[in-house]
Parts: structure tokens; sequence; C-alpha cells
């Protein structure tokens, strides 16, 4: 079961977030309750009795203005110097690392993931691996990997709640940012920029694992799909080539290397459709390509017009890319 709680934190990074954010409340409510509670008795105590005169009127009260002043400062000085703590866990150094997830020693030259963010979808690579993912980040469970955050038309904003802090995707203006989760899981993320009429459809997901499973999903994402014998799965091939499908997508192996849509090298393995609009069946392909803005309004994916045989043929193929 996909969890999303950010107080539920499964890396140092958003755990120090989380920490900083309770301590906060906590304070916040504290000063609340009291202040309510020198309201309620000072209404208490000095309301007016009949036939009491006005009460003795103060102007100036040295010791208890210089606490009221003094508490607020210590306590605003103490949560700064929380909060530079806070930032410095958040956000570490970028250290270089030898491999992918590899503890970092001195210095890094590549990262070992991009993430790039597009209306209204994520790529993932792989760098190392050469290794191309839409809208799943897999990575394995308790290595710090660095990522490279871009945007290639607006501003988007990468957040994953449980895994860290939010970061711009400015055009332009590429991010370094580590990645780490504690402990195996799928965490749900999103863009949080309003970046367009499909901004609430551009889900992703960071899925950690255990390095035996990771590495074997790296290895098999990999593998160039095997071309298809005959049958409808080689028509389905064939209109791949032959409809306007290879302007826009990718797939190891093929003729098909545009990069406009996502890479469809593997993309019968992907848990969800359109960045997280449908769960990834062989029925909501289908429903998917019969009419992908009946599905997501306003997407880039135009439609199509296939017949109900081009749409059974196109999605034996694409099941079979995994």
């Amino acid at each position: 079961m996909p969890i999303s709680s950010p107080f539920n934190p499964s890396s140092p990074q958003a755990q120090a977030i989380s920490n900083l954010f309770i301590l906060t409340l906590v304070i916040g409510t504290a000063i609340t309750l009291l202040i309510l509670g020198l309201v309620l008795y000072a209404s208490f105590r000095y309301r007016s009795r009949p036939g009491q005169g006005e009460p003795r009127q103060v102007f100036g009260h040295r010791q208890l203005e210089i606490g009221w002043t003094l508490a607020p400062a210590l306590v605003l000085a103490w949560l700064l110097a929380l909060t530079i703590n806070t930032m410095r866990i958040a956000d570490p150094p970028v250290q270089p690392a030898s491999g992918l997830g590899a503890d970092p020693p001195a210095q890094q030259s590549q990262p070992d993931l991009v993430v790039v963010a597009q209306q209204w979808w994520w790529t993932v690579r792989y760098p190392q691996a050469e290794v191309v993912t839409a809208n799943e980040i897999h990575i394995p469970v308790g290595k710090r990997l660095l990522m490279r955050l871009e945007s290639d038309d607006v501003i988007h904003d990468f957040w994953v709640p449980q895994v860290g802090r939010k970061m711009d995707a400015t055009p332009g203006h590429p991010v370094l940012l580590w990645i780490e989760v504690d402990r195996p899981g799928t965490y749900l993320g999103a863009c949080s920029e309003y970046c367009g009429v499909q901004h609430a459809w551009m889900r992703l997901r960071v899925m950690a694992q255990p390095q035996g499973e990771f590495d074997a999903w790296l290895a098999q994402q990999q593998q160039v799909p095997a071309a298809p014998a005959g049958g409808e799965t080689a028509r389905g091939a064939q209109l791949f080539q032959d409809k306007t499908c290879v302007n826009c997508h990718a797939i190891a192996g093929t003729q098909a290397e545009a990069r406009v849509g996502p890479d469809l090298t593997h993309v019968a393995s992907r848990e969800t459709l359109g960045a997280g609009v449908l769960e990834n069946t062989e029925a909501n392909m289908a429903r998917w390509l019969k009419d992908p803005q009946a599905v997501k309004p306003g997407n880039h994916m135009p439609d199509m017009r296939l017949t109900d045989a081009e749409v059974r043929a196109l999605t034996a193929y694409l099941e079979t890319l995994k």
C-alpha cells in the first residue's frame, strides 16, 4: 500500500524536517495556551465588580517587559539554530560518489540519476546504467544517491513528503540533491508547483528496494525487448512504427528513438499510466490508447482515431514490453 504522510518520514532528510515541524508546532501550541491562559486569568482576576472604582493604573514594569522581550528572543534564536541544522541535514553538501549508491568519498562528477519534469510526467534516467524510465524512481534502501533535477518546459516542483524537502525544477537551471530512503516501500510524490491543466495528475513514485531487488530491476531495465515473432503482437509492433507513435516515443531495439513522450521500452513493468492517472493494466492500456484525452484531458498525446482492432494489436504489443 503506497504511503505518503509527511508525519511518517522514511529518510534522514525527511526525519529532520518532520522533527523541526513537530517541535515548532509544540512551541507554538504552548505559547498559544500560555497567552490564552493569561487572558482568561486576567479577565477573571481583574473583572469589574459592583461598587469597585477604577483599578490602579500601571504605566510600566521593567522586569516584566525585559522578560517578555528576552524570552521570545531566546526561543527564536533556538529555533534559528535548529532550522540551520535541519537545513544542513535536509540538504547536505554534494559530495563525490564512486558509483551508484556508493558512500561518497571526495567528489561526485556525475549524478546517480537524473529526473526531468515535463508537462505532465517525469523522465527518470540512470546515466551510469543507461536506463530510462518514467514516473517511477527505483532506489536501493539505505544508500544515498545524487539526483539531478531538471525541467524541460515550465517551473515544476519535486516533492515526495516522506523522502525529503520540496525542490523547484526550473528550466535551464538544473539542481543537485541527495535522495535516500531507510526502509523498503513505495512513497508517493507529485509536482507541487502549478504547471498547467494536468498539474494534479503529475504524480511520481519513489520505490525503495533491498539492494538485490534493485539490482535485479536495473538489470531487467537494461535488457532490450525481443521483437515479436508474429500474430497480433507483431501487427501491433508494425502499427507502432507506421503510426506517429515513433515521433514521440522510444523503444530500445527499434527505430523508435524520439524523446518527446515517455520511453516505452519497459512500459508494461510500470505500476501506472499517464503519470498516475490509471493503474497499469491491459484494459487501462487499451482505454488510454483509444482516447487519451478522455482519460487525461489536455495531455500532449493526441487522439490517434485508432480502430478497435488497432487498439487491441497495439495493446498486445505494449504489454510485452516488461
